[in-house]
């Protein structure tokens, strides 16, 4: 029996372990057609966020429905070995722990310590997204380090090295001095912090002087320390201001360098004086004019602590100071020799290392890169032509504009914990690449080889995770069956560092794309629209939710906002909603139980006389074939919206309601037993549907219901084999809009709920009137109205199609104090509708306001217009 408290508590974990233990997540399907996702692979260090649980609600849906539907669905699953977050997890272990350190142990040591961490506390995230439900194949679980893995990434570096696809180059990067790696743009964080601008003048040298007279040029910088790196001064070759010192020097303060004053585009004559300092080793603009203008060359002086170092100019008491001090130490220098125009104290954006928090230096250093523009031609066409569709399409142009524009793929990160570069170098610099020791002493000869000590960027192993999960590079059978992947599911955000990448890799070594989808979802925001971060305190842990809520009614929660191109606005109560509404099909499961309502034999409906069960097999039938609409233009809200309306409104508000008097005692056994028969099949296919959303509650009814094998390896909705019935759909649309209509005008003239009235009808067709003659019974029990004399005035007037239903209310109601009530009411909803409006009209609000706001007003209009509409129709019934 259905327990009387539904406590998804109860069942949740039990169903999971249940699937997990007996296989259900891969069935054995080897004549069915593949469906493949391979998930983003969370950090092994990572804990389940709210975008996590947003990212795996949607593909757990697509991979449970496309099982459902005899596919052979394969979640591919695993985790990134995240080489900065867990070399930092584990040096601060081993700090708490007074434990040597990291460079104490050495690098052999580290990797122990690294890999017993990960035994014993990096399976957290997997265990979590067990919580959320997650479908995966955790038989054939993954990880960016494993074996495998490891021989995949290392045989893509040497193929792109032997294919001069793949080389080492000084380039600027972004240098973080506290971790001293490189890191990618994605783990930089651009932070707003109190700064400054610090006008310089830079002194013309041999006398030279501009159209007004000056000896000097004034550049602006908010890092006064780099002048200290200038090698030139660039304007624009337009600039009246600057013709005639173009080809011509300033002497560079404090360190008496001569720099030549250059032409080039990087100078805005609208900006500030039209002059630019140009510093090319500590600025990626500037290294972009030093490109374009190779004879200025460069300085660096910073070393990897982002520390003063010795270099041409630099004055000796410089030499090993922070970057902070030696601005203090410039700026009083320049104002000692009077060369500070002035100083501006501003808000500036700054750089800063998302998990070190110190402020990021582009640094000119010896890396290893990938040439992405050669890589990323195929991965562009395939887009083009549609081998691979981004859904939302906008995400398109996304891709486009980052893949025409792509830099240099910087691969190398200055670690211990990541996949070791296999190169190996001479003493006197040369650099032998290839997949083991053995095989680059080979080539050596007898020269003494040291290998490389860098790592090779997470984004460059990832970036195999389609092929390098099934074998690759090794022909295996679910290479040839799951490669490429069908649908891949992901955050916009790294459209850049991961997509991206994978279509180029994919391409080069598969010869095919890696997926024929790309689904990027929505940022989930708070319920005011504000981006969730820690120090807003707005962040929401899932774990916490599903504990109270239940997994189901998050992920229904999240599939229902999940809207293509738009953000979520989540809130706590939106929550509470869908757990209410998996409660109420828990209670007519319960009713269902106990009206002698079980489990179906046969996915086919049963055969059905009575219109409501009629009715009802046409609906199932409908809302599938919405679901698979759904299902096909990746519309999560849509299907959520369909299953929702069809169990809430449909099934239990009135077919439950609808059936009450074929199911009560005395009724006709024949018709009794033909619905329930019929209640059995549409609640199970209910489940069925729904399971793709809410599989645990699915799991449990099913099982509550009736003997018999897993839902989760049920069958779809057999809708091509159930005809439409235009006729029941009809009646029984009719009726429940009548029931409806008289319902509501009732209760918006406050007609006593208990009351029950006569009613008279005008201008029925015989169609109509057989229709109430029909559901006399029902529209009694249900509207609180039966046939009778209605007597001229004091009526409610109900217009249902042609037919217009005249109920007498003056005996329940006080007529004038109601139309004075309404009118009143009325008034106050056009004065504030026609406020809102007249703010809306007005551009002064629309395009300085806060965006949250105006979309406040915009909803606040529709509310108050519906309100008026509503209180009007209720006026024009009273006549």
């Amino acid at each position: 029996m259905i327990d009387k408290i539904f406590d998804p508590a109860s069942f949740e974990q039990r169903w999971y372990a249940h699937w997990e233990h007996n296989a259900r997540f891969r069935p054995s399907r080897p004549d069915a057609k593949p469906f493949t996702i391979v998930i983003p692979p969370p950090n092994v260090t990572g804990s389940l966020h709210i975008g996590h649980a947003l990212d795996n609600t949607l593909q757990d849906l697509l991979i449970r429905w496309h099982r459902l539907n005899g596919r052979d669905a394969r979640w591919i699953v695993g985790t990134d070995h995240a080489g900065i977050a867990t070399q930092m997890v584990v040096e601060r272990q081993l700090a708490e722990a007074q434990q040597p350190g990291r460079t104490a142990m050495g690098r052999a040591a580290f990797e122990t310590k690294v890999w017993e961490w990960k035994a014993e506390s990096g399976g957290t995230i997997t265990r979590q997204l067990r919580r959320l439900g997650a479908s995966c194949d955790w038989e054939n679980e993954r990880f960016t380090m494993d074996d495998g893995f490891n021989k995949a990434v290392i045989k893509v570096f040497v193929e792109l090295y032997n294919q001069k696809l793949l080389y080492r180059d000084k380039r600027l990067v972004n240098w973080d001095p506290k971790l001293k790696t490189a890191i990618s743009d994605l783990e930089v964080e651009t932070r707003e912090v109190a700064g400054s601008f610090t006008h310089i003048r830079y002194p013309l040298a041999d006398g030279a002087r501009l159209p007004n007279g000056a000896d000097h040029i004034i550049v602006a910088t908010t890092r006064p320390e780099t002048m200290l790196g200038d090698t030139a001064v660039a304007v624009g070759a337009d600039d009246p201001r600057y013709a005639s010192v173009i080809g011509k020097h300033v002497l560079l303060p404090i360190t008496g360098r001569r720099i030549p004053i250059i032409a080039d585009e990087h100078a805005d004559p609208e900006l500030g004086s039209g002059a630019v300092k140009i510093t090319p080793a500590h600025d990626f603009n500037d290294w972009q004019v030093y490109e374009r203008n190779k004879a200025i060359g460069w300085i660096n002086i910073l070393d990897a602590e982002a520390r003063i170092c010795s270099a041409d100019g630099v004055p000796a008491d410089y030499v090993g100071l922070t970057r902070e001090d030696a601005r203090k130490k410039v700026v009083a220098d320049l104002e000692a020799l009077e060369l500070i125009e002035r100083i501006e104290q501003k808000t500036i954006q700054m750089p800063y290392g998302d998990r070190s928090g110190v402020v990021i230096e582009p640094w000119l250093t010896d890396q290893w890169y990938v040439n992405a523009a050669e890589l990323a031609k195929d991965a562009l066409s395939a887009v083009h032509d549609g081998r691979t569709q981004f859904v939302p399409k906008t995400w398109e142009k996304t891709y486009f504009n980052w893949m025409e524009n792509i830099q240099p793929w910087c691969v190398s990160r200055q670690l211990w914990w990541g996949h070791r570069i296999p190169a190996w170098y001479t003493p006197d610099g040369s650099v032998f690449v290839a997949e083991t020791e053995a095989e680059a002493q080979a080539q050596a000869g007898d020269a003494v080889l040291t290998r490389d000590e860098d790592v090779l960027d997470t984004w460059f192993s990832s970036a195999l995770w389609p092929f390098g999960t099934l074998g690759w590079p090794e022909q295996t059978t679910d290479l040839a069956r799951h490669y490429p992947g069908d649908v891949l599911v992901t955050g916009f955000d790294i459209i850049f560092f991961w997509v991206a990448r994978m279509m180029m890799q994919g391409l080069h070594f598969m010869e095919d794309v890696p997926f024929r989808t790309v689904y990027c979802h929505g940022l989930v925001r708070d319920a005011k629209g504000q981006k969730m971060s820690k120090s807003k305190g707005n962040t929401v842990d899932p774990l916490v939710l599903i504990d109270q809520y239940g997994a189901d009614a998050l992920r229904f929660t999240l599939t229902a906002m999940e809207t293509q191109g738009r953000d979520i606005k989540l809130s706590e109560s939106r929550i509470e909603g869908y757990r209410n509404f998996a409660t109420k099909l828990w209670n007519a499961a319960r009713f269902a139980q106990s009206n002698g309502i079980g489990g179906s034999v046969s996915p086919l409906p049963p055969a059905a006389s009575q219109p409501v069960n009629r009715w009802i097999i046409g609906e199932v039938r409908a809302t599938a074939r919405m679901l698979e609409q759904a299902i096909a233009d990746f519309r999560f809200d849509a299907y959520a919206d369909a299953i929702y309306k069809l169990v809430w409104s449909r099934f239990c508000d009135w077919y439950l309601e609808l059936i009450k008097p074929l199911l009560s005692e005395g009724a006709d056994e024949a018709i009794a037993a033909e619905t329930r028969a019929v209640a059995g099949w549409a609640l199970d296919q209910i489940l069925v549907m729904l399971h793709p959303v809410m599989p645990f509650l699915t799991e449990e009814l099913w099982h509550r219901l009736a003997e018999r094998d897993d839902l989760i390896l049920a069958q779809w909705v057999a809708t091509d084999a159930i005809p439409e019935d235009a006729a029941a759909s009809a009646d029984i649309d009719w009726l429940i809009g009548l029931i409806s209509e008289v319902r509501s005008a009732r209760t918006e003239v406050n007609v006593p709920p208990s009351a029950k009235l006569a009613y008279a009808v005008e201008g029925a067709s015989p169609e109509t009137q057989a229709r109430l003659a029909a559901n006399a019974a029902v529209i009694e029990r249900m509207a609180r109205i039966l046939p009778g004399e209605v007597a001229e005035g004091g009526r409610l007037q109900v217009v249902h199609g042609e037919a217009t239903i005249l109920i007498p209310i003056s005996d329940v109601v006080d007529l004038a104090a109601e139309k004075a009530r309404l009118d009143k009411a009325l008034a106050a909803a056009i004065k504030e509708r026609d406020a809102l409006a007249g703010r809306l009209g007005n551009p002064g609000f629309t395009e300085k306001a806060k965006p949250e706001a105006v979309e406040k007003a915009r909803e606040d209009h529709a509310a108050r217009n519906a309100e008026a509409e509503r209180l009007a129709a209720a006026l024009s019934r009273l006549g």
